[in-house]
């Protein structure tokens, strides 16, 4: 297989160091990686080896990355470039926007998202469906349904002039498409957004009991419409376009999602692909039923235990102590006997009144003067 060369460019050693890490996990023997800590330096490597895909931070000592990127290109066009920045200005966002990169990371780099656009931007991509075991008699027949799940998507995308339908996996892997958005350095980023909500929506679906996952997403009046609508627990679908979500089409658009949905699930049903959606809530013991219910629906425990009266031992305890402890008429009443008991005692513990000394032979009587 031929090899292919990455070109890593930033001047934080830990983040160069994370990069090819995180690219070793590809296991990918044919990829060769290269270093650089500045652009100039990245100019040189360049000049040594043909590089596939430039990785490379924007703020850099000397040139910064979109400098660099357009100078790679001027010897090597064929070249893809992922863009990494820390930068939140507006000005510098548009400028790595418009330099057509195959994505843009912000920091921290979602390492997911970052692999998933090296395969795309390499053609490694591999697609994760169930493996099939067939055999000689049956390749056809297993060629043709994956065949079947491309067409329904670029059918679909004909039908309704759509800039781009994917096929999503629950880990925000794009497993089938047809077609580009209109930046396509803001896919991953979508995509992973997308697939938050995804895992949101199926939370809410099994907390709610639901069968089935059923839900649909609509985001208008940006730079295209977007339709995001799960197909099972495993896979959901996008579709990008002009006007897509507009008053006059909206309608049109969603039914005409929700027979794409259809198909798409019927071909995953056919390759083992399915998702099955269980309740992760939790089961309460029902309480027996007491006489008289037998046969009847059970209470809820909180209705029950609501209802419930106490025992006869705490009944008894409960009657005894109103017995035996004074309970005031009113609040008056209440501090006249707290007075009353209180009054005479000292603050300090340590402190007697004069009525006790004389009590005590401290001090002599009143008549012995």
């Amino acid at each position: 297989m031929m090899d292919r060369n990455i070109l890593l460019v930033d001047d934080n050693r830990d983040i160069l160091k994370l990069l090819r890490n995180t690219l070793d996990t590809l296991k990918k023997s044919e990829l060769k990686i290269f270093e650089a800590p500045s652009g100039e330096e990245a100019m040189l490597e360049s000049s040594r080896h043909k590089i596939d895909l430039l990785i490379t931070d924007y703020l850099l000592p000397g040139m910064n990355g979109v400098e660099l990127m357009h100078k790679v290109r001027a010897r090597n066009p064929e070249v893809k470039v992922i863009l990494i920045s820390g930068m939140s200005e507006r000005k510098i966002r548009e400028q790595m926007i418009g330099a057509g990169a195959l994505a843009i990371f912000d920091k921290p780099i979602p390492l997911a998202d970052f692999l998933d656009a090296v395969e795309r931007g390499l053609g490694l991509v591999q697609t994760i469906f169930p493996p099939e075991k067939i055999d000689e008699k049956s390749d056809t027949k297993a060629e043709a349904r994956h065949v079947r799940l491309s067409d329904l998507l670029a059918n679909f995308r004909q039908d309704f002039s759509a800039q781009a339908v994917f096929l999503i996996s629950e880990r925000g892997r794009v497993q089938a498409r047809a077609g580009s958005m209109v930046d396509s350095s803001l896919e991953v980023s979508i995509v992973s957004a997308l697939t938050a909500i995804h895992q949101a929506s199926l939370k809410v679906a099994r907390n709610n009991h639901q069968e089935n996952l059923d839900s649909y997403h609509v985001f208008r009046n940006g730079d295209s419409d977007l339709v995001f609508i799960t197909v099972n627990s495993m896979y959901s679908l996008l579709v990008a376009g002009d006007g897509l979500a507009s008053d006059d089409s909206i309608l049109n658009t969603v039914t005409g999602v929700l027979s794409l949905r259809q198909e798409v699930e019927k071909t995953l049903r056919s390759i083992g692909a399915t998702g099955e959606l269980r309740s992760i809530s939790p089961k309460t013991v029902p309480l027996p039923p007491r006489e008289g219910e037998v046969g009847q629906p059970v209470k809820k425990q909180t209705d029950r235990l609501a209802a419930a009266k106490p025992a006869p031992e705490m009944e008894a305890l409960l009657t005894e102590a109103s017995k035996t402890k004074p309970v005031p008429s009113n609040v008056d009443d209440f501090w006249s006997q707290a007075a009353e008991q209180h009054g005479k005692k000292p603050a300090n513990p340590k402190v007697i009144s004069l009525e006790q000394a004389r009590e005590m032979g401290l001090l002599p009587d009143e008549g012995e003067k």
